[in-house]
């Protein structure tokens, strides 16, 4: 475990934190005017790898080769020249930061970032931090990364859980949810939604499911698998044989599908990394809470100790309301991932790249 603290002041700017793989919708704006949670777990925290925030540059305006050595393949809207390594943490974790409240940015309900840090050390004065809490955006602090420094605690390395105990934990991500516009009174505008975390998954998997396909059709498993990817794929994607198969595979799962061309597998939710099996496939990475809940879509309902209900006693568990809209993927989080896939310099990948405003019209995005 870590602390950051100030590098002009050594103050300390946070609890304990222990470090976990960036969520695949860190960077997420989803819906309009839309209420949503702490993006990081309390006593965590993660590490954007590539530059963020103020200054930015158009992509005109970036040299094709300089992107390219940066790991982006395909024109995006803007790069950041800012500093990579941006640290991120729930809110509640901050020590000794103060908002800064003139740089609010471009927010209409609270802070975006878009002015770069909004929170100063409380000893020095020094910007060391964004808060992030507009509408739309998951609630975190982004700790500037030549602002602060990270000093290990002592006696508090766990190391990572095993993929068993992962499963064991069983902790799945449903695939909707209720989301509240901002503002609203509690429960007042309450709408069940496709999860944000499953539409983010989603783009970042699609974009792997595409250069895995190779220009051929791509057949996923019925169910919820199918709703996330099957429309796409078919839209995206020639139709008609030869076609590949997609199959979920993973932790504690049969291998009956050694002969797939493309498996769907978990990333570890602490260290990032694919489940890699023995079999040789395209792996098409899934955070850990969506997969699970693929392989296992429904979670245990709790029963009594004693193990049957008493006479006339109705069980008062609600069912999860049904989500009506269409599934959408998330079309920045598919952009944002294909442009560093290098396979985009293909001409039918990257064509799908630089038409994503005509499948948005579409619905699919």
């Amino acid at each position: 475990m870590f602390v950051f603290v100030c590098v002009r002041c050594d103050a300390e700017l946070t609890a304990p934190l222990s470090q976990v793989a960036l969520p695949a919708h860190a960077r997420q704006q989803y819906g309009n005017g839309l209420q949503l949670p702490v993006l990081m777990e309390s006593g965590t925290f993660a590490v954007e790898p590539e530059p963020w925030g103020p200054p930015w540059c158009r992509w005109e305006e970036i040299d094709p080769d300089e992107a390219a050595a940066r790991g982006i393949y395909a024109p995006v809207p803007a790069l950041s020249d800012g500093a990579p390594g941006a640290i991120v943490i729930a809110p509640g974790d901050t020590r000794g930061a103060v908002l800064i409240p003139e740089k609010r940015g471009g927010a209409c309900c609270g802070f975006d970032g878009g002015d770069g840090p909004n929170m100063a050390c409380a000893a020095c004065g020094l910007p060391v931090a964004a808060r992030i809490d507009d509408c739309s955006l998951w609630q975190a602090v982004w700790l500037a990364p030549n602002a602060v420094r990270r000093l290990p605690v002592e006696g508090t390395d766990a190391g990572p859980l095993s993929w068993e105990e992962l499963l064991a934990e069983g902790t799945g991500v449903p695939p909707s949810e209720p989301i509240a516009r901002w503002g609203a009174l509690f429960g007042a505008s309450d709408r069940w939604h496709w999860s944000p975390q499953w539409v983010a998954a989603a783009g970042q998997a699609l974009a792997h499911l595409l250069v895995a396909s190779e220009g051929r059709a791509v057949a996923v498993p019925e169910g919820l698998t199918a709703v996330m990817f099957q429309r796409a794929l078919d839209i995206l994607l020639p139709a008609g044989p030869p076609t590949r198969r997609a199959v979920l595979a993973g932790p504690g799962q049969p291998a009956r599908d050694t002969d797939a061309d493309i498996l769907l597998v978990p990333s570890h939710p602490q260290t990032g990394k694919a489940w890699t099996p023995a079999a040789s496939a395209y792996l098409v990475p899934l955070p850990f809470g969506v997969w699970l809940r693929l392989v296992i879509p429904e979670s245990q309902l709790p029963v009594p100790a004693s193990g049957l209900l008493p006479d006339g006693v109705l069980r008062d568990d609600p069912p999860t309301p049904s989500v009506h809209d269409v599934f959408r993927i998330d079309w920045q989080v598919f952009q944002r991932t294909l442009a560093r896939l290098p396979a985009v310099r293909t001409p039918w990948l990257r064509e799908i790249h630089d038409n994503l405003t005509q499948h948005m019209r579409t619905g699919l995005f």
